[in-house]
Parts: C-alpha cells; structure tokens; sequence
C-alpha cells in the first residue's frame, strides 16, 4: 500500500514537474518573441525616418522622434508586464493544479487504505489506526511540498527580479539610443543653420558688392552727365559768342567785306603765283575770277581803314613789287 501511495505521489510530481517546465519555456518563448517584435518596430520607426544624403532636406521635428520612441517604450513597458502577469497566472494556476491533484491523490490512496483496512478488519477502522510509516510518509510528503513551493517561488521571484533588470537594461538602452540620436539631430540642425548662416552671409555680401558697384557705376554716369553737359554749355557758349560775334560784325559791316586787290592775273598759273608770295609774308589771300581775269585780293579786314592800312604795307614791301593795289568793297557770289 505504501509502495503504491509513493508511486502515486511520484507520478503527480513528474507530471507537474513537466507541466511547469512548459509554462516556464512557453513564458520565456513569449517574452523573446517579444523582445524580437521590439527591434523590428523600432528598425520599422528608422526605416521610416528620411535618409541623410548630401542633399539638403527639411529635418522633421525632434519632439515627435522623442515622443514616438515614449510611446513605443511604454508599450514595450506595458507587454512585458503583461507576459510576466500572465506568467505568474499560469504558475498559481499550476500550483493549485497541482496541490488539488495532491490532495485528490492522497483523498484516493486513504480511501483504498480504508477500503482494504475494511476488507480486513470487517469493520470501519478510525484514523487512530492509521500505521505510523502512513503519517510519516505524509509529513515528509507535506515537507516535500512545501519546500518545492518554495523553491517555485524563489525561482520565479529570480525570475522577476531578471526579467525587471533586463527592462531596466532594455529601458537604460533606448534612452541612450534616443540621446544618441538627438545629440545626432541637433549637431544636423546646428550644421544645416551654420551652413545657412554662411550662405546667407554670402549672399549679404553679393548684394553688398552689387549695390557698390552699382553705386559706382551710377557716380560715374554720374561725372559723365556733368562732364557732357559742361562740354554741351561750352559749346553752347562759344556758338552763342560767335553768333554774338557774327551778329556784331554784321550789324557793322552788313554784308561787305574790304579787301586790298594787288594784282588781276590772265591765267591760273601767275595767279598761283603771286598768291604764293603774299602767303608767304602771311598774307591770307582770296582769288576771285573775272571776266578780265583772276582777281587777286588780300583780306577781308573789318573796316576800310584796316584795309588801306594792309595796302601801303604791301605797296611800300620791295620784295613783293607790287606798286599799285587798291581797297575795293567785295561782296563774295554767294551773297550777291
């Protein structure tokens, strides 16, 4: 009977034995599946950043970064506790499957114990009967499941207290990678603003070398317009003094012009001479043709006197032997 009793017991043992170490493995499957998900979400949430090339792109905001990866943390938060509440669910559940079948197992072995003291005996025996090697078995049986219990426990206490270090591990791990990537984002930020910095300054100063040349270019426009319109005023004094001048000779003299005639040439050829001489004492000589002959005139002078005054000096010069000329008043062809 006793043999039996202790079969019994090893058999419920084993199985429960088997029975948590399923749970356990199937508990700890779980908690790395969700390990594994965890990466690939977070490998999905890169993925889904933009890609850093040499291109100049809009940097999204970093609090949404911030805010997506508290919020992916929380979650990994709230699964692992669920794993582990669930855990500890099936383990309590296991534990009571196991103390009932327990129980029911010794309720089976005192009831054939009974059964058979009854067949012996012929009468129902108390529990004082009971032999000693019975009670002692159930002690250490009681003893032995206490301690298992308490085994269990500690193990899943170990348990607890590895799977809490290895999220605190897991949470010291994400918040060094956001820090990471938030250092790295704002040294982006900070080169992509010095680099608009430098291109704006740039900029500044492409303008500000226009605008000088610009400035220059208008300043010496400028100078040009005042040179120019000074020549234009000089010019316009100077017609203005010879019209003025013109006007004061006509007013004196009208259209007439005194000049000294020295000679009356046959031909082209005596007439070309004699004018060679006169421009040679400096003279300014005018030929006229006639119908007599090619009339050759020293002048014009303002005014008669002038004019008889350049003949006694051409008569009185030997060297030119011209002994008679004469201050006619000579009006040119084109103003007869």
């Amino acid at each position: 009977m006793n043999s039996t009793q202790r079969w019994m017991g090893g058999v419920v043992l084993l199985g429960g034995g088997v029975l948590l170490a399923a749970l356990l493995l199937k508990g700890k499957d779980e908690i790395y599946q969700n390990e594994l998900k965890t990466p690939e979400r977070a490998s999905q949430v890169e993925q889904q950043k933009p890609a850093t090339t040499g291109e100049m792109v809009q940097l999204q905001p970093l609090t949404v970064d911030v805010e997506t990866e508290k919020r992916l943390l929380e979650e990994q938060r709230r699964a692992r506790e669920k794993a582990v509440a669930e855990q500890e669910a099936r383990a309590a559940e296991f534990l009571v499957m196991q103390q009932q079948a327990e129980a029911e197992a010794a309720r089976k072995a005192a009831e054939e114990y009974a059964a058979l003291n009854a067949h012996r005996t012929g009468a129902q025996q108390s529990s004082d009967n009971i032999p000693p090697e019975l009670i002692e078995d159930e002690k250490v049986k009681q003893k032995r499941l206490a301690d298992e219990k308490l085994s269990a426990e500690k193990k899943l206490q170990q348990q607890k207290v590895q799977q809490q270090t290895d999220a605190d591990k897991k949470i010291a791990e994400d918040k060094r990678k956001a820090e990471a990537e938030k250092k790295l984002a704002e040294k982006k930020a900070a080169d992509k603003k010095a680099a608009d910095d430098k291109l704006q300054q740039q900029a500044e100063e492409k303008r500000k070398a226009a605008e000088k040349q610009e400035a220059a270019r208008k300043e010496a426009e400028k100078k040009e317009a005042e040179k120019k319109q000074a020549q234009t005023k000089h010019e316009a004094d100077l017609k203005k003094k010879a019209e003025a001048e013109k006007a004061r000779d006509l007013l004196e003299n009208g259209d007439k012009q005194w000049m000294v005639q020295v000679a009356l040439a046959a031909n082209e050829a005596n007439a070309d001479a004699v004018a060679s001489k006169l421009r040679a004492k400096g003279y300014k000589v005018t030929k006229s043709p006639t119908s007599k002959g090619i009339r050759i005139m020293v002048g014009p002078a303002k005014n008669r006197e002038v004019a008889d005054s350049a003949r006694k000096k051409i008569t009185s010069d030997a060297s030119l032997g011209m002994k008679s000329a004469w201050v006619i008043d000579w009006v040119p062809l084109e103003k007869r």
